[in-house]
């Protein structure tokens, strides 16, 4: 896979990608700017409720998300849960590496054992009451000691222990860092109602936020330029910026969605008053090179929160990055705990082991100067339910102890502290992407990208 790099100035690019995502980052706070939703029959005892980063989710009435964990065929071996089948997440602790993709092999004993959950601790599963019935696409299915599992779309549900306030997705998330490539190991991901789009769209989650596409992945734009509910990109500008056109006939009324007629007479797509387009510059699905092009921006359902206000956007070779205040990159960690119960080991509650031997040889003092975590200031404090402070043991790289002395007080990111690198040595450069097991895949550092373009994908 190649990089995409186009011959244009970092003004450009700051100007139309990375400062129209820095505003409308902060969109996603005001009212009225969350996702719209296909509702559709649940059992009672479930409800929607909307996820500042993942959009509508179903949760349980205490605001508890759900979530699934569906099957990964791995090279020797698949995990996680077969559709319509029973769960394989038990009540037994797991003690040995699967070696699922790993390059340490089957039967070593894994890290931790003393403080390692079962997977039915770690994820609880949503048990059914004993007079409970199916309703739409919710079913039951029974588990290995017979009591009722709630299913949705064939996949038994979870809730997850790392959840600690209503309509949290710490536990899994749907886009923005995750990864999917052939290496990477089985996720779980917070299950929700489809996006109320009309059928030439889907949604797309990145750590922006979560974007119209078209449904072969076709990246979708509108103009600063136009009007409320009008197209003033017409003639020249309509070469350059396909109009997505709407049927002539059967367009169903959807909320936030609306019909315009064209200078030409045709009909477009306007979204919450928007006018939709598509940029002939674009060589690929998912690529968004039209964001080059001021006064062009993504069309968002809704915008991912905030992030502190001491962080800069930074452009890099590869793409447009967040970045500390200095405008050193910022990375998130990511990591596939190699046993049948893929525990979230990317966590500070969970072990440390995987990170440690990624980042510094096992060593916690060489990983901090490989990998610095991103200091909070003393004025500092949480922005919201995704960007928290937290105070971390730098010794252990687990949450510190009430009143340590040495505690450091670190950004985090879905409750998960960021890094810098030690040879990122300016801004715009992001050496530490995919620094990791199997390039990162199954364990390892990845750079916090708000555009990472590539040919055929963005991240």
């Amino acid at each position: 896979m190649t990089l995409n790099i186009r011959t244009i100035t970092v003004a450009v690019v700051l100007a139309a990608s990375a400062s129209s995502l820095a505003c409308t980052a902060f969109a996603a706070d005001k009212p009225g700017l969350t996702e719209a939703y296909v509702a559709e029959p649940m059992p009672p005892i479930f409800k929607v409720m909307n996820s500042p980063l993942d959009g509508p989710i179903y949760t349980t009435l205490e605001g508890r998300t759900l979530y699934s964990w569906p099957r990964k065929e791995l090279r020797n071996g698949g995990t996680a849960d077969m559709k319509g089948s029973a769960s394989n997440c038990d009540d037994v602790k797991t003690t040995e590496n699967a070696g699922l993709m790993s390059p340490y092999p089957g039967g070593l004993e894994l890290p931790d054992l003393d403080t390692r959950p079962t997977c039915a601790q770690a994820w609880p599963p949503v048990i059914a009451a004993s007079d409970a019935k199916p309703v739409g696409k919710w079913t039951l299915i029974p588990r290995h000691d017979k009591s009722l599992q709630w299913a949705y779309n064939g996949q038994v549900l979870y809730t997850s222990n790392l959840d600690k306030h209503g309509g949290d997705t710490l536990g899994g998330s749907k886009g923005g860092n995750r990864r999917d490539g052939g290496d990477s190991p089985a996720s779980r991901y917070p299950i929700g109602p489809a996006a109320d789009v009309p059928g030439q769209f889907i949604v797309e989650q990145d750590n922006a936020g979560r974007a119209l596409m078209l449904a072969n992945g076709t990246t979708v734009y509108a103009f600063d330029g136009d009007s409320p509910n009008k197209s003033n990109c017409n003639d020249l500008c309509a070469r350059q910026w396909t109009p997505v056109f709407a049927p002539e006939i059967g367009t169903l009324k959807r909320k936030e969605w609306s019909v315009v007629k064209r200078k030409t007479g045709e009909s477009q797509w306007a979204y919450r008053g928007q006018p939709l387009y598509t940029f002939t510059g674009d060589a690929a699905p998912s690529v968004r090179d039209g964001l080059d092009v001021p006064g062009w921006h993504l069309a968002f359902t809704q915008t991912a929160p905030a992030w502190p206000k001491s962080f800069t956007v930074q452009d890099t070779r590869g793409g447009v990055v967040l970045a500390d205040a200095r405008g050193h990159t910022i990375y998130v960690y990511g990591c596939g705990d190699d046993s049948v119960d893929q525990l979230s080991c990317d966590h500070p509650d969970m072990s440390q082991a995987y990170r440690l031997a990624v980042c510094g040889g096992g060593d916690p003092v060489r990983c901090a100067k490989m990998f610095p975590y991103v200091v909070a200031a003393k004025n500092e404090t949480s922005v919201n339910a995704i960007w928290t402070v937290m105070d971390i043991d730098p010794k252990t790289g687990h949450r510190a102890q009430p009143g340590q002395a040495d505690a450091l007080r670190v950004w985090a990111y879905r409750d998960r502290p960021v890094y810098t690198f030690v040879r990122d040595e300016r801004p715009g450069t992001a050496r530490a992407q995919a620094w990791g097991e199997f390039n990162g895949a199954r364990n390892g550092f990845f750079a916090f990208w708000l555009r990472l373009q590539m040919t055929g994908r963005v991240i």
